[in-house]
């Protein structure tokens, strides 16, 4: 794990846009026991495609008129508990960070993995959510 004071920054840059940060696998159980609402999954890590591609992405997004209404976020290598418990609710995609889900009555119906990430630009990201948002939310 790296020093807190090397990652606070990387969580704050999801942090502030609205996305609740989720640190332990009870916060994880709690708040993605319902996901009727449309809800964002952010898996951060500290990866140079999430800083990059993956958290400008998500704020590109999020500009969108359309977008979910719970927004959620773990950190991969940091809060491996709540990590781990959130990856339980991606179903049928194997580990990934960073990577983006979004959760729609207990389904996957979006998925973004590093693999999709990984090499592109924020703008080609953030238009993959965007019309995530726009069908889904």
């Amino acid at each position: 794990m790296y020093p807190e004071m090397m990652i606070a920054p990387m969580r704050q840059e999801l942090t502030r846009l609205g996305v609740q940060e989720l640190r332990t696998a009870d916060e994880v159980e709690t708040t993605l026991a319902d996901t009727s609402e449309p809800t964002l999954l952010v898996v951060n890590s500290m990866c140079g495609c999430a800083a990059r591609n993956a958290r400008p992405a998500v704020a590109m997004a999020l500009q969108n008129d359309r977008k979910p209404p719970r927004m959620v976020t773990v950190f991969a290598g940091q809060d491996p508990e709540a990590t781990a418990a959130a990856r339980q609710h991606i179903h049928g995609y194997p580990p990934s960070s960073p990577s983006m889900a979004l959760l729609k009555d207990g389904d996957v119906v979006f998925m973004l993995e590093r693999h999709q990430i990984e090499g592109r630009s924020a703008d080609a990201i953030a238009n993959d959510l965007v019309r995530a948002f726009d069908a889904y939310c």
